[in-house]
């Protein structure tokens, strides 16, 4: 499995590029097959209701795993269920009346309806069913009470009582066997026949039976497969084989086969995963990268003649670590993590300017346009006259900084384009801009990727690629983030990666408190939080207001709600029945005009022209502007030492991670500050819940715990990793780490073992798992 892909090229450039039809002849038959379009299997209808699910393939369905099962003696526990959800119970009827059934010759002309209660021997739920007068009289006789059935329907409130009005049923006998109602739907009769009954996330107008019926038919078309992975992984591994999985998982007559089935489809996810990684690992060692060893009496050692702090002893370490593997010619792939503020983007400058030195380029990607307007700033600040290479009166040693943003005018963008291209500027800071084909380095030697969380083993390929062109080799590569990644998760989203972490603050950084504020039960508060702003002003100190969106209106397309996602200017936990968060642009008027009239307020969000952007940002950083109401867009990077004081409005739309890096914008330049979260939710809540730990402790590593306890990974492989949406659809990282962990040694063994170097199946494990991250992302960007 190391070096060269079986198409000729690196697992990189066939993840970014080699999207390849899903049924093209050079597919192993288990891949051929599962990857069949689900359309030939099940009809087009069917199948585009499933896309709800994200179920596109026979291998989709066949993954799609049941949310939980239940026999046929078994009641449901009609406590957790939920308004305006689907749902499939098991119950028992416990009374049934008929209402407005005429009498022999007569017409009540009210509708006709059968009213029955169910009930789990705890709680109850009300059934209705309407129809004509025979079909009422035909269903009370399956409905009797003391029955037992399977009841199907959305869960709606009528009269303060959860009701499923009109819903599919079958009756079970004693043991489980379907006795009546079946005539209504088969597809229902057959499932709920079974000896464990398969309950699947629906969508739309599919129920869980009619699932379970397109399953059966998947299992079918793919009866004999075989199965993808060498005989000594699945014994390795103790699971079972993959067409024993799936009946195991679908059809279980057991709970052991169930569990054994679901067992292996973990395993499945997980070593698909890790040998994805192990792959790519081996083939950046085989490409090789050209050695930038540090060079005496250069530009790195002119940048730490002036530095007027000493290092700490963190940084010291690891900036050595980083200079002995860019010295190397194996490639640098290591992810730096460190509490905010800790000096990571001193470490990483350094490191480019030691390639800079060693006569190579280096490129800083960050996730939007007033970050990397931000790393420009502070890196020309930082180096001074070292940062003005090509310009008379330069400092010996010299080099250019460019910046490469999307939005930059045309004249600006061809003459940075040029300077990339030429090799005079050394360093290079820009935003998804530099991925564009037109982008091109004379010689990139380092990559350095900030705020990785925002971005994906994807994006930093297409990056990385740009160096391939030219000499084979591949630029090392720094990744950066300010979001401590528990092990768990470093195994899976940063598994290409070693990781190096800066534990230790820079002297200097001051005390910062931390304080819920509940707008409903302490209106006065809200009051109190302007006056401490107002405060802190007139001690000659500066504020950050954070809101959760731009405008009280919603962006006027589709394009503009992009635009404002990419610059993180949408909180990721709006719940759907909550009134409106409040906006930059209502609470900057508010406040200029009332409770901080007189104070010099501005406004900063992703909507802004770029130019306009930078100058607020310049204003705020000078001391000319004592307020900045402002979006998510100074979370990360932003540097005003001045400022000790931020009150983050609707603070319960905002995940833990973000809270604690807004948090660490403020106390940074030695004045003690306070953190005010303005939030309605009520104790007791998971939002409540998230508040308060922040709230509790600075320690970003305890923080980042809570957060993925309550939230999942995000997508490993894209550039979403908020949490909403997963690449991975069974594993837990928390749940599963012992099972990562050992998928993980198993996929070296298997990279390192050439007797299966080119084993099909396991080739095309790995090239599933890049084709389909190479899809999202081409679909993202």
């Amino acid at each position: 499995m190391a070096g060269r892909s079986r198409t000729g090229r690196s697992g990189a450039e066939a993840s970014a590029t080699d999207v390849r039809p899903a049924d093209a002849a050079w597919r192993t038959p288990t891949f051929r097959r599962l990857d069949a379009r689900l359309d030939t299997v099940v009809g087009g209808r069917t199948a585009t209701q499933l896309e709800g699910l994200r179920v596109r393939t026979v291998g989709d369905l066949l993954h799609l795993v049941p949310r939980r099962y239940f026999a046929g003696t078994e009641l449901s526990d009609l406590s957790t269920l939920e308004p305006d959800e689907e749902v499939a119970v098991l119950a028992e009827v416990r009374s049934v009346r008929a209402h407005n059934l005429p009498s022999a010759g007569q017409h009540t002309g009210r509708k006709p309806r059968l009213e029955v209660v169910v009930t789990d021997r705890r709680g109850y739920l009300t059934l209705t069913f309407f129809g004509a007068p025979h079909l009422i009289r035909y269903w009370e006789k399956d409905l009797r009470v003391g029955a037992r059935g399977l009841f199907a329907g959305k869960v709606r409130i009528f009269n303060n009582a959860f009701q499923l009005s009109h819903p599919d049923f079958v009756i079970l006998g004693d043991d489980g066997a379907v006795i009546g109602g079946a005539a209504r739907n088969e597809d229902m009769a057959a499932i709920a026949g079974s000896a464990l009954v398969p309950i699947y996330p629906q969508t739309g107008k599919l129920r869980t039976w009619t699932i379970g019926s397109c399953v059966g038919l998947a299992l079918g078309s793919v009866e004999g497969l075989p199965d993808p992975l060498p005989d000594s992984v699945r014994e390795a591994a103790g699971v079972v084989d993959l067409g024993s999985a799936l009946r195991g998982v679908h059809q279980p007559t057991t709970r052991d086969e169930q569990h054994r089935g679901l067992d292996r489809l973990r395993f499945d996810e997980a070593f698909a995963l890790q040998l994805t990684m192990a792959r790519r690992r081996a083939d950046a060692a085989a490409h090789g990268a050209i050695a930038r060893p540090r060079r005496p009496g250069g530009l790195l050692e002119a940048f730490d003649a002036r530095l007027p702090f000493r290092l700490t002893a963190g940084q010291q370490e690891i900036g050595e670590e980083l200079f002995a593997e860019l010295a190397g010619t194996a490639p640098m792939q290591r992810l730096l993590q460190g509490e905010v503020g800790s000096g990571k983007t001193l470490v990483a400058l350094r490191a480019m300017l030691a390639v800079v030195d060693a006569g190579g380029q280096a490129a800083l990607l960050a996730p939007t346009e007033v970050l990397a307007a931000q790393h420009r700033q502070t890196i020309a600040r930082m180096l001074g006259d070292l940062a003005e290479g090509g310009t008379l009166g330069a400092a010996e040693h010299s080099t250019d900084v460019v910046l490469l943003t999307g939005s930059l005018p045309a004249a600006r963008r061809r003459d940075a384009l040029a300077r990339v291209a030429s090799g005079e500027a050394g360093l290079v800071v820009g935003t998804h801009a530099l991925l564009s084909e037109d982008v091109a380095f004379a010689d990139l030697g380092l990559v350095v990727v900030d705020e990785q969380h925002r971005f994906g083993v994807e994006q930093r390929a297409a990056l990385g690629a740009k160096a391939v062109a030219g000499s084979g080799a591949r630029p090392h590569v720094l990744v950066m983030t300010a979001t401590p990644i528990p092990r768990s998760v470093a195994m899976t989203v940063f598994g290409d990666l070693e990781t190096s972490t800066l534990s230790e603050l820079p002297a200097g950084r001051a005390e910062v408190s931390t304080v819920v504020v509940d707008v409903r039960r302490q209106p006065a508060w809200v009051d109190r939080a302007w006056h401490r702003v107002r405060e802190e002003v007139a001690a000659g100190h500066q504020a950050y207001v954070v809101c959760a969106r731009i405008s009280s209106t919603p962006p006027p397309s589709a394009a503009a709600r992009a635009r404002a996602l990419e610059e993180g200017d949408e909180a990721g936990f709006e719940p759907e029945d909550a009134p409106p968060a409040v906006a930059v642009e209502d609470l900057y008027a508010e406040l200029s005009a009332g409770p901080l009239d007189g104070l010099a307020v501005e406004m900063l969000h992703g909507g802004l022209p770029s130019e306009e952007k930078d100058a607020v940002m310049a204003r705020f950083a000078a001391g000319e502007t004592d307020v900045l109401v402002a979006t998510t867009v100074i979370e990360v990077g932003v540097d005003v030492p001045n400022a000790t004081v931020m009150v983050i409005c609707d603070a319960d739309r905002f995940g833990i991670s973000q809270l604690h890096q807004l948090r660490g914008r403020i106390g940074r330049g030695g004045h003690t500050g306070v953190c005010l979260l303005l939030t309605t939710a009520v104790p007791g809540t998971p939002a409540r819940d998230r508040l308060d730990a922040v709230a509790s402790t600075r320690d970003g590593f305890a923080l980042a715990e809570v957060d993925l306890e309550q939230r999942r990974e995000g997508d490993v492989l894209g550039s979403s990793q908020s949490g909403r949406r997963s690449s991975l659809r069974l594993l837990r990282v928390l749940d599963d780490a012992d099972l990562i962990d050992a998928a993980r040694g198993l996929a070296e063994r298997c990279v390192a073992d050439p007797e299966l170097a080119d084993h099909p199946g396991l080739a095309d494990v790995v090239t599933d798992v890049e084709r389909k991250a190479a899809g999202d992302w081409l679909e993202r960007t």
